[in-house]
């Protein structure tokens, strides 16, 4: 009887470290898998700043007609997002990703000033929000959902740029921005125009507070719908060709 026992134990270690073996071996799989990811995701990142701050360079040289509204916030939301998941699947503690996102705080910085610079030499009333928010939960329990407002109001009125900025980013250019907005450490805070609010804000309450929002949204009813544009487009261009032929 002990020999039958002795062997259903060995056999039931076997099996019971044979499956441990395979799944930490998947698991270490898994995670060379992503890490490799992330890495990827790091370099393609890399491409796109060097790419955008040459976008800078040029754009200062254009004039008002060659620049649109959203010249860059397309780029800049695309690196936003990549870093956004390298966040959380990766320490966020992490140098170089730290590095990537000091980077990407001062191409914000670059573009709201060279916005504001356009804006003046252009003669155009363009809407900007500074976002300041912090990673650490304890201090912000409400910057997710801050988050995901803003990006609602930017699929609704893509005329908005929102600039997003981790308050406790430790580099000068941010110390700068949030000493010169007088910005204080209540989360989520938010600078619109020239008044600093804090808390959350939903969608109504952001509408409310910038009332050009209204005119954008009345202006976009009264233009005529796009699929009617194309509509009318292709009508005019069958017209054409049944009087050709």
């Amino acid at each position: 009887m002990k020999r039958i026992a002795w062997r259903t134990y060995i056999i039931a270690f076997v099996i019971t470290s044979t499956i441990f073996a395979l799944a930490f071996g998947l698991s270490n799989t898994l995670n060379q898998k992503r890490l490799e990811e992330i890495r990827s995701i790091e370099s393609k990142i890399a491409v796109d700043i060097l790419s955008i701050e040459t976008q800078f360079s040029l754009l200062e040289d254009l004039s008002c007609s060659d620049i649109g509204s959203t010249f860059l916030s397309k780029e800049l939301a695309s690196i936003g997002s990549q870093l956004q998941f390298m966040e959380r699947e990766r320490d966020p503690n992490d140098p170089e990703f730290l590095n990537l996102k000091k980077y990407y705080s001062l191409l914000l910085i670059k573009d709201q000033l060279l916005t504001k610079q356009v804006a003046e030499k252009c003669n155009t009333d363009t809407i900007t929000i500074l976002y300041f928010y912090s990673n650490k939960e304890e201090d912000c329990e409400d910057c997710g959902k801050q988050g995901a407002v803003l990006t609602r109001l930017q699929e609704l009125y893509p005329e908005v740029r929102v600039y997003p900025f981790d308050y406790y980013l430790d580099t000068p250019a941010v110390e700068a921005l949030v000493s010169v907005h007088n910005v204080d450490p209540e989360f989520p805070a938010l600078k619109i125009k020239n008044q600093n609010y804090y808390g959350l804000k939903t969608l109504t309450d952001l509408e409310e507070l910038i009332p050009e929002l209204e005119e954008l949204k009345k202006a976009r009813e009264d233009s005529p719908r796009q699929d009617e544009v194309e509509a009318g487009a292709a009508k005019l261009e069958s017209a054409t060709s049944t009087e050709e032929n």
